[in-house]
């Protein structure tokens, strides 16, 4: 059972289903994002080893900032007074930034959880900062993000079922706070609402309902992936996706490996976000067709093979494997650079194949395909 649609206006178009799968349009100030979508993390306005023409290359529609790391450098004032993020960074499309909270809580030193807002000291110089849930949209709304963020608090699991539920609801108390700072937005900008609650399913049901009384543009699932086994996080989505408007975007927030996204596309999720294609990237691994490569090992030192001959994406079809794996030994940047590219390229390709499957009707093939694909693993050492 979906729950009714909110009076606000929806900017997103449910294309085709196959099971709880989806697949959709979503049409934001800056462009089109075509669901599901895997948005690369530019963590300060940049990604990590690679050009923005080199993620827009590889098929990413959009991307996410950090609200937490733009505001302490170079500032989001200072980021309105050059034109907004997408012109000081040259993406010139789509972004979504994160309300900051999540990094409050896994960065910064000394933070003080009231009420009001969150105090902490910076991790650059020390300096004392407070954000509340006004300033958290202020802040998105000077960086010009296509879609900003609730503030909420999120809590590692594992955590005692009192602090979730205080966290839960203090965050379902800052949805409204936030929802009221971003009503001078202009139109066509979105505002997405957190579902909190842990592994509780019960905070997750109140948590959802509390959202979609209020509404929201969109919808995200947080507080996952921080820790818990992925049975844990994949019964989470099922107890809250349900929940969710069908006629929303739903997000699925820090999470992550293939077999992360295509477990929650499953179960109706639609857009996703992750560090773990630039940085296992830059630590020498590949996402592949087979799966993870470890560039490091021996066994690649004399191999010149590429990681997949079939590769859409140019670096994995072309590049030797004895190369990649001199570049990563030596610590050379181009290693780095290649590998986030060839993961990125890897994630898009992934999404790709997903959207088509559901327009198709054939979402359980492709699903059985690709973890067949997944279980047999990398191509035999020479």
């Amino acid at each position: 059972m979906n729950p009714p649609a909110t009076g606000l206006p929806n900017h997103f178009e449910l294309l085709a289903t196959d099971g709880a799968a989806r697949t959709g349009r979503l049409t934001t100030p800056h462009g089109v994002v075509r669901t599901p979508a895997f948005m690369p993390v530019g963590t300060a306005g940049a990604m990590k080893g690679m050009h923005w023409r080199e993620v827009r290359d590889a098929g990413a529609d959009i991307v996410l900032g950090n609200t937490y790391h733009l505001m302490l450098r170079p500032g989001a004032e200072r980021i309105a007074a050059l034109g907004g993020l997408q012109r000081f960074t040259g993406w010139n499309g789509p972004m979504l930034t994160d309300s900051g909270g999540f990094q409050v809580m896994s960065l910064a030193d000394l933070r003080k959880v009231s009420e009001h807002a969150v105090t902490f000291r910076s991790h650059i110089d020390g300096a004392k900062v407070e954000l509340s849930p006004e300033r958290s949209i202020e802040v998105q709304r000077f960086l010009g993000s296509d879609i900003a963020m609730q503030m909420d608090e999120c809590v590692r699991l594992p955590a005692e079922r009192d602090d979730i539920e205080r966290a839960m609801r203090l965050s379902l108390r800052w949805a409204e706070r936030s929802k009221r700072a971003f009503e001078s937005a202009p139109d066509g900008y979105m505002l997405f609402g957190i579902v909190q609650g842990g592994d509780v399913p019960e905070l997750r049901h109140a948590s959802a309902q509390g959202l979609v009384e209020i509404g929201f543009h969109g919808y995200a699932i947080g507080g996952l992936a921080v820790g818990e086994p992925q049975a844990v996080m994949l019964a989470m989505i099922d107890e809250t996706a349900p929940r969710l408007p069908a006629d929303r975007p739903r997000y699925l927030m820090g999470v992550g490996t293939p077999d992360d996204i295509l477990e929650a596309v499953k179960r109706g999720v639609d857009m996703f976000d992750c560090v773990m294609p630039t940085r296992n990237g830059r630590h020498g691994v590949a996402f592949t067709r087979f799966g993870q490569v470890n560039l490091r090992n021996a066994r690649h030192a004399d191999d010149p093979r590429p990681l997949d001959e079939e590769s859409v994406w140019p670096s994995t079809r072309n590049c030797a494997r004895a190369y990649l794996h001199h570049l990563v030994k030596a610590g050379e940047t181009l290693g780095a650079m290649l590998l986030s590219e060839i993961n990125i390229a890897y994630y898009q390709f992934l999404m790709q194949g997903i959207r088509d499957a559901i327009a198709h009707g054939t979402f359980d093939e492709f699903y059985q395909r690709t973890r067949e694909d997944w279980a047999r693993g990398d191509i035999a050492p020479r």
